[in-house]
């Protein structure tokens, strides 16, 4: 039984950046769900500045454990969850969404794992629903920058099978399932935030 809360440094660099985006972005939506909560940090300290949102958090089963302890120690009212995801293994999470946010997550999964991720927000999100997804990205198949490369070097010393992705394959891809661009925002650390809209 987990009795202290998981605890990941990035989320208190990159939160206040984030959310300035998404305050940009999510002003007229009502239902956000957000895929790979991780520790459940980024809902904690954005909720209460959406407040016009509900925010229901989602990860794997072993992750779960530790979102509820924020969740307990800092309860928001637009909070829901957390939900069990684990893309090509779990349903979608049940719910109508008309946003959906993930955080570091395209590069961990595997590049199948990602077409199924993509193939389930097609066939649950509405149109108009924004898929919202932040992380480093590749561009022309090239890095950014040289952390980005050393950042994909160590992701694939954990497993072969992640890596930094192509901007250009996450668009085409996520074309196939009804989406289309909306946005490319540089953001610190050589991260983006890419936005598309279903169609």
């Amino acid at each position: 039984m987990i009795e202290e809360k998981p605890y990941a440094p990035s989320c208190d660099k990159n939160s206040q950046p984030i959310l300035g985006v998404l305050k940009s972005l999510v002003t007229n939506h009502k239902s956000l769900l957000e895929i790979g909560s991780g520790t459940g940090q980024h809902a904690i300290f954005m909720a209460p500045y959406l407040p016009n949102l509900t925010w229901t958090l989602s990860d794997v089963a072993d992750r779960i454990p530790g979102i509820s302890l924020w969740l307990r120690d800092y309860p928001r009212s637009n909070l829901r969850g957390p939900l069990e995801y684990e893309v090509g293994k779990t349903s979608f999470p049940e719910g109508e969404y008309d946003v959906v946010f993930t955080s570091n997550t395209l590069h961990i999964m595997s590049w199948e794992k990602c077409l199924l991720f993509f193939r389930d927000l097609g066939q649950n999100l509405k149109s108009d629903s924004l898929f919202i997804v932040y992380g480093a990205f590749n561009y022309g198949g090239k890095f950014t920058s040289e952390s980005n490369q050393k950042f994909e070097a160590w992701l694939k010393n954990l497993n072969q099978e992640s890596g930094i992705r192509n901007f250009e394959d996450v668009c085409d891809n996520l074309k196939a399932y009804g989406f289309d661009f909306f946005d490319d925002i540089e953001m610190p650390a050589n991260n983006r935030i890419l936005v598309f809209k279903k169609s």
